[in-house]
């Protein structure tokens, strides 16, 4: 069933928008704190979309998502009880904070590195991050290393792929869509169950 390719050819196409840069820099921003969809998803289209200006996309997604990453740790800071619990329990994500703060109690600030950089839920790190009152200025920092790799290596993947990763991710992009969904899917039930 093509599902993703005729979504991906409207992304591309979003992608070439005189604004797209504005909209993928809220999405950095706002991914950090509540939103559910990666930066990547718009990131890599507009690298591909837009070879010289790629390098400036990834600093800007970098820039917003760890300022994004910083409201994420004051809301966990400052408003853990009127605004983080009763989203917690509306979302039933209470197994996934105890999973997150058993990370922090283990890893220290390597989680924050490793939430910023694979495809784990930046934005529950962030979160926990200000609940355990972890120093802010190392959170930062890491943050920044971590979405600057991850965000660089997206946009240099897509400028050294060019016109031939373009073609590739048209032909299979729905079978990548559908894996990622049953990846995401059986992420879930390990760490449900």
């Amino acid at each position: 069933m093509k599902i993703f390719s005729p979504l991906y050819a409207k992304v591309m196409l979003w992608s070439k928008h005189k604004h797209a840069h504005y909209y993928l820099y809220i999405t950095a921003f706002v991914e950090s704190i509540f939103w559910p969809i990666p930066v990547d998803i718009m990131l890599a289209p507009m690298a591909l979309a837009k070879p010289k200006l790629a390098w400036r996309f990834a600093l800007g997604a970098t820039i917003f998502s760890v300022l994004g990453g910083g409201v994420g740790y004051y809301i966990g800071h400052a408003l853990y009880d009127p605004v983080v619990v009763p989203f917690i329990e509306f979302m039933s994500y209470q197994g996934k904070m105890e999973v997150a703060q058993d990370w922090f109690t283990k890893w220290g600030i390597m989680v924050i590195f490793i939430a910023s950089f694979t495809p784990i839920p930046f934005k529950v790190f962030t979160i926990t991050a200000g609940v355990m009152s972890m120093a802010f200025l190392p959170f930062i920092l890491t943050a920044l290393v971590g979405r600057g790799l991850r965000f660089f290596l997206v946009s240099g993947l897509m400028v050294m792929g060019g016109e031939k990763m373009e073609a590739k991710l048209s032909k299979y992009i729905d079978n990548l869509g559908w894996a990622t969904i049953l990846i995401v899917i059986i992420a879930y039930f390990i760490l449900k169950y």
